[in-house]
């Protein structure tokens, strides 16, 4: 077991180490040395970098092991550093890019006032994230990509591991550009789906779904979850959506989707559901984003998911690991 100063230290430096991925991330050195080592001086050209700068943050991600030293002056990607690379299968680069764009580095910043008073900060200075997202089309992109590579492990996971019902048709509610709602139509070919989003994504979803060849048994629904969602559908699956909202706006989601459901329908609630211990976990890290970018926005545990879906009139029955620290709760009708 570490001493507990390794842990604290080790915490101080890795904002070090993050500043050096980001940088990494936002020029796009992995793309750059894809085909083979540069020197400095070649890579900063390719990257629109000042040379000396890069050759500091260089010697950071030598250290890491994302780069390795590869001749006087030189660098080359190692195995660890190709999952930066844009087209790398899983690339982390885009979840690197999101985490460090400039209102996102601010909420985790000003996280110690966001805890003093309980208000988001962030909140504050850009207001609630979706209506930051809409208006601004760069950190909106970079967004969608982050929670598309965020997802493919859970989106396999509940392709492979929940048994869906013959012929039945699945209403992603908050369903983003349509990744999740693709692999699940693919894997049933019986199936058939609707993605309910907001306007400005639905255009994405409606490309990505014809895009997979999909527009015959896939339509997309513009529309504000708080206001209703689409009725008849048998599965209505929310995944990364009630963790946004606090108890009681999550409430108000769940009773539209039950109002709307068919009535031997099932809610899929796909979320990191954190452990009752005290070990390390996935989804305590992802909270720390929550309580600094919403206003109770908040990871719950098994019992709390379990007494949520009872306020709403639902009762869980079924649990599903779906790896990569999530799970998917499945609920029916009380």
């Amino acid at each position: 077991m570490p001493h507990s100063d390794d842990l604290l230290w080790g915490a101080v430096g890795d904002i070090s180490r993050f500043a050096a991925l980001l940088t990494m991330a936002e020029l796009g050195l992995a793309d750059h040395l894809a085909d083979g080592p540069l020197d400095t001086a070649e890579l900063a050209g390719r990257a629109g970098a000042h040379a000396p700068s890069l050759r500091r943050v260089l010697r950071e991600l030598a250290a890491m092991g994302v780069v390795k030293v590869a001749g006087p002056d030189a660098y080359d990607l190692t195995e660890k550093g190709m999952a930066l690379r844009s087209d790398a299968p899983g690339s982390v680069r885009s979840s690197i890019r999101m985490l460090g764009e400039e209102s996102f580095w601010y909420a985790m910043g000003t996280l110690p006032a966001t805890v003093r008073d309980g208000s988001s900060a962030f909140v504050k200075r850009y207001g609630h994230l979706y209506g930051h997202l809409a208006a601004n089309p760069g950190p909106s992109s970079l967004f969608d990509d982050y929670m598309t590579a965020r997802a493919i492990p859970f989106t396999e996971g509940l392709a492979k591991r929940y048994r869906f019902p013959a012929g039945a048709t699945m209403v992603d509610v908050a369903g983003g550009k349509g990744h999740i709602l693709a692999t699940v139509l693919h894997a049933n070919p019986h199936m058939r789906g609707i993605l309910f989003d907001l306007e400005h994504v639905a255009d994405h979803a409606r490309r990505t779904l014809a895009d997979e060849g999909l527009s015959d048994r896939a339509e997309v629904v513009a529309g504000d979850f708080f206001a209703g969602v689409p009725a008849g559908g048998d599965v209505y699956l929310l995944a990364s959506v009630l963790h946004n909202w606090d108890d009681e706006d999550a409430l108000k989601i769940l009773g539209n989707v039950r109002d709307a459901m068919n009535p031997d329908g099932r809610v899929l609630v796909l979320e990191v559901v954190l452990p009752d211990s005290e070990e390390p976990h996935l989804g305590k890290d992802i909270d720390m984003r929550m309580l600094a970018i919403f206003n109770g926005g908040t990871e719950r545990s098994h019992d709390e998911y379990a007494a949520l879906l009872g306020r709403a009139g639902l009762a869980l029955t079924e649990v599903v690991e779906l790896g990569s620290g999530a799970n998917l709760i499945e609920a029916v009708r009380r």
